[in-house]
């Protein structure tokens, strides 16, 4: 399956809003239209420290990958984080995010990003799994912390 990834636009504000809905619901994330909006909406505007991706036809997506830009001096210049990644129920299994996360990178790297990071549940091993297969590893000795602000 190819799965084409098209840069989301102002006009894709409301296919992306559902999306991002389903996926916290899915995922148990609790948050508002509100907070969504306010994460998403400017992305799509342009805001430089992010972009998403809508998988699949524009008109139809069967998913969206958002990632946030940073720098980093142990990595050597720009990178980036998979703040989320949702594929549709009904399509998964047909390797669509792995092939998202095989192609994006590369077209990442060709852009000046240096790493690409992403976290995972620890229980879940199927993202796990999927995520080894698309040469993410795991960095020993240490683990993601958050401060909310």
């Amino acid at each position: 399956m190819s799965a084409a990834l098209h840069l989301a636009k102002p006009e894709h504000l409301d296919t992306v809003l559902a999306l991002v809905a389903a996926f916290h619901t899915e995922s148990g994330l609790e948050s508002s239209d509100e907070h969504r909006r306010a994460g998403i909406e400017p992305l799509l505007n342009g805001h430089p420290y992010g972009a998403v991706y809508l998988i699949g036809p524009t008109r139809a997506p069967i998913g969206y990958i958002v990632i946030t830009f940073g720098w980093s001096v142990e990595f050597g210049g720009m990178d980036g984080f998979v703040d989320e990644l949702y594929i549709r129920p009904a399509v998964r299994g047909r390797g669509v995010a792995t092939e998202v996360l095989t192609e994006l990178p590369k077209s990442l790297a060709t852009a000046g990003m240096r790493a690409l990071h992403l976290e995972v549940d620890r229980e879940n091993e199927t993202a796990q799994r999927l995520y080894l297969r698309t040469r993410f590893q795991p960095r020993k000795n240490y683990i993601l912390m958050s401060k909310q602000l």
